[in-house]
């Protein structure tokens, strides 16, 4: 009866985490929706949340949202988010199964970077998302969302691939999509050659944290 009954207990705290987490989701979806912090609000024709799993051990980060994000409302599905995919899918990742999101949530005209001032605007609506989520692993595209997560100077060129910590969670930088539609070569040493080899690397981590997670649960010390 007492197991039972301690059992019970944790059920409710659990579902009322959830239903505190899925509240505080809807209300930043919503902040985010109507944000009107800096000029980008403007000239939008869509704010872009984000998208993909809430139950999701990683999560990308993008730069800001282009032409075609702008027009959907969705993030990465233009070019480089198709190339996103495949890239995924070579490293057995379902696209479905992570959450995809960007610095900032709406587009900069011409597709230029997002100023420092836009993305303080912005930031901490990014930093809710990633607390929200609770990822094991975030993997920032490209220069911005590093530079912006990491807190440095160092480029892309000399920090993809190598793993960071940001408040708990590991960090994984690589290369923008964007910048490896501009460079077709697959030559060893290449930026898609590159990519090759970190979207392995995070596939084994990935997978060294699904077994630790199955034997946590078969051990019955919680999962």
């Amino acid at each position: 009866m007492e197991s039972t009954r301690i059992e019970n207990t944790q059920m409710e705290s659990s579902h009322s985490k959830e239903t505190k987490r899925a509240a505080a989701w809807a209300e930043l979806r919503e902040r985010v929706r109507t944000c009107t912090r800096c000029g980008l609000a403007t000239t939008r024709k869509s704010v872009v949340f984000g998208q993909g799993s809430m139950v999701t051990p990683l999560v990308f980060v993008g730069e800001g949202p282009g032409e075609d994000e702008d027009k959907q409302g969705l993030a990465f599905v233009g070019r480089s988010g198709q190339l996103l995919t495949k890239i995924l899918t070579a490293g057995g990742i379902s696209r479905e199964d992570v959450f995809i999101t960007n610095v900032v949530k709406c587009r900069p005209p011409g597709n230029r970077a997002p100023t420092l001032e836009e993305m303080m605007m912005c930031g901490d609506f990014l930093e809710a998302q990633i607390l929200l989520l609770r990822p094991k692993i975030v993997v920032c595209l490209g220069n911005t969302p590093t530079k912006w997560i990491l807190k440095t100077t160092e480029g892309i060129t000399a920090l993809r691939g190598r793993w960071f910590e940001w408040r708990g969670i590991e960090v994984f930088p690589m290369y923008h999509p964007s910048y490896l539609l501009r460079d077709e070569s697959r030559r060893k040493g290449s930026p898609k050659d590159q990519t090759w080899g970190d979207i392995q690397a995070l596939k084994e981590r990935m997978e060294q944290y699904r077994q630790e997670g199955a034997e946590i649960s078969h051990d019955g010390t919680g999962a």
